[in-house]
């Protein structure tokens, strides 16, 4: 089995989004020879990861890679990063292979998809701030000095701390559309990433020796918590009007779309208590709550975390997840419509991580050469599956 931040390694690299320091420890792990043949299986399992793979240039991507090492640090270890590149090489082959047989075990012509017009894009960092007077301030690109104790250089927002001996409590609100995300940082140092179609309501400053509270109004969100010995003891709560989450210093993360029946909430380190109007359940790390809203109860669940907070990491990872389950995602990240032409094809299962930076198209040609889907359609901001 990969450690949890091994398989994040490893997505991270084959998504173009790894570090080298995350390079450095994906290569001492490739260092152990048991490790090769779970890092290939591994790569065949989550196959959709690398579906561009199939047009895998060995000498350019060696270069650029290469390259980019060189560049970014001529003191790093060289031979640790061609060690990568050889197991990632070694995948690539096998992964076209398995592709291979997988797409045209039926012998049959691959029908190519229609584009009458696509004007889809990648999700971006973008948000909505709505000041305590009403005043709405969209925050997309460059620096923004919106306040004296609040900036943003396009992909963040940034409380200073202060020390305040303020009595009275004022809220701002971040909005993060559909096609968005966004982090913030509050006043106390809490930090928060705000995915796509979500909405948070927090103090811009909190009261010195009262609880810490902000809203999460829906959406889904990651918190790194300040702790509570930094703050008086004061605990830190974050409301919902299904559930309540208490911490004192640890992460976490909040699933509660307005188009969803569930809320989930999932430890990543530390303790949460979560709560509703009838019951109070405590989390340990890995354990995921999950609340209905059509009834009181608290469903706990072991969960790999790294799945369920990827998307954080900039990567789709989905396991045995349904194909309606899946486009929800996908609506809101690349904010289009989706529409399902055939019966029960939303029910279809599909296993595959994918990068937030690839194309529409990109990732849609990856969920058809599963054959879970014939073919699809994209007519302006509509996907049409068949």
């Amino acid at each position: 089995m990969i450690p949890q931040e091994t398989e994040k390694y490893i997505v991270k690299y084959l998504t173009n989004q790894a570090t080298l320091s995350e390079l450095d420890e994906l290569a001492l792990w490739l260092e152990k020879p048991t490790n090769e043949k779970i890092f290939l299986n591994y790569i065949k399992t989550n196959y959709a990861i690398n579906y561009n793979m199939k047009k895998f240039d060995i000498n350019r991507s060696k270069k650029e890679l290469l390259d980019y090492i060189n560049k970014e640090n001529k003191q790093c270890q060289l031979q640790k990063r061609q060690q990568i590149f050889k197991y990632v090489v070694a995948a690539a082959i096998v992964l076209f292979i398995s592709l291979t047989f997988i797409f045209n075990k039926d012998n049959t012509e691959i029908s190519k998809p229609i584009i009458v017009n696509n004007n889809i894009k990648t999700g971006k960092d973008k948000a909505v701030l709505t000041l305590e007077n009403g005043t709405d301030i969209p925050i997309e690109n460059g620096q923004i000095n919106i306040r004296e104790n609040i900036t943003s250089n396009g992909k963040e927002l940034i409380y200073n701390t202060q020390k305040s001996n303020q009595t009275e409590i004022i809220y701002n609100y971040l909005t993060i559309p559909r096609g968005g995300q966004y982090f913030v940082k509050l006043s106390d140092g809490t930090r928060v990433w705000l995915n796509s179609e979500s909405k948070l309501k927090y103090p811009i400053s909190f009261i010195v020796g009262e609880v810490r509270q902000v809203e999460l109004v829906y959406g889904e969100a990651y918190f790194d918590v300040s702790p509570s010995e930094n703050h008086n003891g004061m605990s830190f709560k974050v409301n919902h009007d299904k559930q309540e989450v208490e911490v004192l210093g640890t992460e976490f993360n909040i699933k509660a779309y307005k188009d969803e029946t569930n809320i989930y909430t999932t430890l990543v380190e530390g303790k949460v208590l979560v709560s509703n109007e009838m019951v109070k359940q405590n989390l340990l790390p890995n354990e995921q709550s999950n609340i209905s809203r059509y009834n009181r109860d608290i469903a706990v669940n072991t969960v790999d975390v790294y799945k369920e907070i990827a998307w954080k990491e900039g990567v789709f990872s989905f396991r045995r997840k349904s194909l309606g389950e899946i486009m929800k995602v996908l609506s809101r990240w690349y904010d289009i419509d989706v529409v399902f032409a055939k019966e029960n094809l939303e029910n279809q299962r599909f296993n595959g991580t994918l990068g937030k930076n690839q194309s529409i198209v990109d990732i849609l040609s990856a969920i058809k050469n599963t054959n879970i889907i014939g073919n699809y359609e994209i007519n302006n901001r509509t996907v049409i599956l068949k």
